[in-house]
């Protein structure tokens, strides 16, 4: 059985193979292009993402021969006469885009646009959907987009006026993950905190557990057991680096009750690598787990995140690393 996984950087898309227990770089698409998403199939196939900049967006597809064709640029819809000076009018659909509340939605610091960052689909129910946005909280669809409603409660957003602090539109979601097995069980990296929901989103509680901070952008749900997620701390606003320049995962087993700091394997001293959204990823098995960072540090654990090792590779910055199936 091989083991790949997939690491889209700034420069480039990277496979990795595992082989007798050793991993390395096994190929590498689009060099010198940056890759910002990733999503691998369970045939096999692989779908990336690049952000060209002022070349605009691509998206290529490699089919279960290995061979890679670009796939054509999703159409721009007619730009709304109150989008204002919104550059990037495309969105997720129709009915999403004019919502009256979505002129609500708001960007981060910076002037950038509110982004979706989280899709998660029901795997028991296809047309039951998820979506988390930066910033405007967690919106549900129950008949595959063709409605939506805004469903969170229970988050706090510290840097809105106090009258809306709790308001579910103004919330600051990093990332969304779900446990395959219980997908009621919702887990969330918030700016200002983890939270975890037990009805699939609706209602959530802080997990004012996790050490050494409650700041971060990566959350990953243990496939198999819903007590079971990991995140990736760090300080949070102007500095945005490990805590102490130490980097290490937050693993709790007990549904956020407690956590323990993972630390064997990962550099502990002047270390200021950041795990952005899409850069922590766990396999179907809870087991094997890889994260990468803005450094282009990656490190890959095969034990639930108890110890951890670093491939003989020095990469670009790391923006999404993904696991694909194993191959027999």
């Amino acid at each position: 059985m091989i083991e790949r996984l997939h690491i889209g950087t700034h420069k480039g898309l990277f496979e990795l193979a595992r082989h007798n227990g050793v991993w390395d770089i096994a190929d590498v698409q689009f060099l010198g292009d940056p890759v910002s998403a990733v999503l691998a199939g369970t045939d096999g196939t692989v779908y990336a993402a690049l952000d060209l900049g002022h070349f605009g967006a691509k998206l290529w597809h490699r089919d279960r021969t290995g061979n890679w064709r670009e796939l054509p640029v999703p159409a721009f819809p007619p730009k709304p006469e109150d989008a204002g000076d919104d550059p990037h009018p495309w969105s997720l659909n129709e009915v999403l885009w004019h919502m009256p509340e979505r002129q609500q939605w708001s960007g981060v610091a910076g002037g950038e646009q509110p982004g979706i960052n989280s899709v998660l689909i029901d795997p028991r129910d296809p047309s039951d959907i998820r979506i988390g946005v930066s910033c405007a909280g967690l919106w549900a669809s129950t008949d595959t987009g063709a409605t939506w409603q805004i469903i969170n409660h229970g988050m706090y957003n510290e840097y809105m006026p106090p009258e809306r602090r709790e308001d579910p539109i103004v919330q600051d979601i990093h990332l969304l993950s779900r446990c395959a097995a219980r997908p009621e069980i919702v887990w969330c990296q918030h700016h200002n905190g983890v939270f975890r929901s037990e009805n699939a989103g609706t209602n959530w509680h802080e997990l004012t557990a996790i050490r050494p901070s409650k700041f971060g952008f990566a959350v990953a749900a243990h496939p198999r057991d819903p007590d079971t997620a990991w995140f990736v701390p760090a300080v949070k606003d102007e500095r945005r680096v490990p805590v102490d320049g130490k980097v290490v995962v937050a693993r709790t087993r007990d549904g956020g009750r407690s956590f323990e700091v993972l630390k064997n394997g990962l550099p502990q001293r002047h270390a200021y690598d950041l795990v952005w959204r899409h850069a922590l990823a766990v396999d179907e098995t809870g087991e094997l787990l890889a994260f990468g960072s803005t450094s282009g540090g990656l490190w890959i654990s095969e034990n639930g995140g108890d110890s951890w090792t670093m491939p003989e590779a020095r990469l670009p910055p790391i923006a999404a690393v993904r696991f694909a199936p194993a191959l027999h």
